[in-house]
């Protein structure tokens, strides 16, 4: 890539920071260029990533299984840890900074056991410099799956989370990564995290609220988890 291709690509991608920039898409900037268009009050609203010297903003509309799903599984997590007596703390759209390097703001995200307590508090974004990332990452992808699992994934890696899961609304399914230090992802069938949890009855769960209401998936959700218990006693 040439000098004179990135220099015309800056003037335009600051000339588009004064009025409005692609959306829902990856568009090369520096940090000081995504920091600027962070504080544009048109983007206030949007959710904003950057990860090797791109921006990505979204601006996707939420439809309702997108809404749905990420209620079903905020309130799946959070009964099965409460059943299983496991600390925790979950964040909702919450920002998680490298300044100068990265950010990402994952629908939703969890601190579990031990580190329930490292969770950040406050109201600036979470300096990644001084915070540590979260155990558990989880993006609801109606539109944006293939990105999903794709960029942001390698975002993630490099911000060593210990797992991170993308559920694809259009089939009401969950593809479920570890990450393993320096050495990328793989795929799971199981929680390592959240030990004894199977991924397929998170994805039975999301089936379900297609048909039912969330106090009957709720019961449902709370026989399974239950029987876990039980049978760990034993």
């Amino acid at each position: 890539m040439s000098y004179l291709y990135l220099l015309d690509t800056n003037i335009i991608l600051m000339n588009m920071i004064g009025t409005k920039l692609p959306t829902n898409t990856w568009v090369i900037a520096t940090w000081d260029e995504f920091i600027e268009m962070t504080e544009n009050p048109a983007y206030q609203k949007a959710k904003c990533y950057y990860h090797n010297e791109y921006i990505r903003i979204e601006t996707i509309p939420i439809g309702p299984n997108h809404s749905r799903d990420n209620a079903t599984i905020l309130f799946a997590i959070n009964l099965f840890c409460t059943i299983k007596s496991l600390a925790f703390n979950s964040l909702d759209n919450c920002s998680y900074r490298m300044v100068g390097v990265r950010e990402c703001q994952p629908d939703i995200s969890y601190y579990i056991g031990e580190r329930a307590k490292l969770a950040p508090k406050g109201t600036a974004i979470t300096n990644l410099g001084t915070t540590p990332p979260p155990d558990l990452v989880i993006e609801i992808a109606d539109s944006t799956l293939a990105d999903d699992i794709g960029q942001k994934r390698l975002l993630y890696e490099e911000i060593q989370v210990a797992e991170y899961w993308v559920v694809d609304v259009q089939k009401a399914e969950i593809i479920a990564f570890a990450i393993i230090d320096n050495n990328g992802s793989k795929r799971i069938k199981e929680s390592l995290v959240l030990s004894g949890l199977n991924i397929a009855i998170l994805e039975t769960a999301l089936s379900r609220s297609r048909t039912e209401d969330q106090a009957q998936v709720g019961s449902w959700l709370l026989e399974c988890f239950s029987e876990l218990t039980k049978h760990k006693d034993n």
